[in-house]
């Protein structure tokens, strides 16, 4: 599934979301809910790069800030982020389950076209053998 379309299930399955971007490792936006989510994409980038850098030991995969504002969230799966925005006090829990579904329909690979085998010519059908009745016998008088 793109990037936009991603979102847009996104934001019609949470009433919690009130703005998303989603982006590489590069910074490039792939899919916003904003008219220009470039500047989004970079101060979500640099939070979690701050982050990290409090942290130290390995790559951050979710963050939240909270203000009294609303909040921000931040989720990373491989080369991709997508970063939400919330009002106060959101489900955490919820809103980082829908971010994670969101960006695991992004980084969904297509199914496969199913190959194409050369078809095999159906066995020439015989013709059906009539079996023949057997004779019928009769039964021997019960008197």
């Amino acid at each position: 599934m793109d990037a936009q379309q991603a979102l847009a299930d996104l934001t019609e399955i949470s009433s919690q979301i009130e703005a998303a971007v989603v982006f590489d490792d590069k910074g490039k936006v792939v899919g916003s809910t904003l008219a220009d989510g470039n500047g989004f994409a970079q101060a979500a980038a640099d939070l979690l790069a701050a982050a990290e850098e409090l942290e130290g030991s390995s790559p951050l995969t979710q963050l939240e800030i909270a203000t009294s504002d609303g909040s921000v969230f931040v989720v990373r799966e491989g080369q991709t982020t997508i970063a939400a925005t919330t009002a106060p006090a959101p489900t955490v829990g919820l809103v980082f389950y829908d971010l994670k579904s969101a960006l695991r329909s992004v980084n969904a690979k297509p199914k496969p076209k199913p190959r194409t085998t050369a078809t095999k010519k159906p066995a020439a059908k015989k013709p059906p053998v009539k079996k023949q009745a057997a004779p019928r016998r009769k039964k021997p008088d019960a008197s």
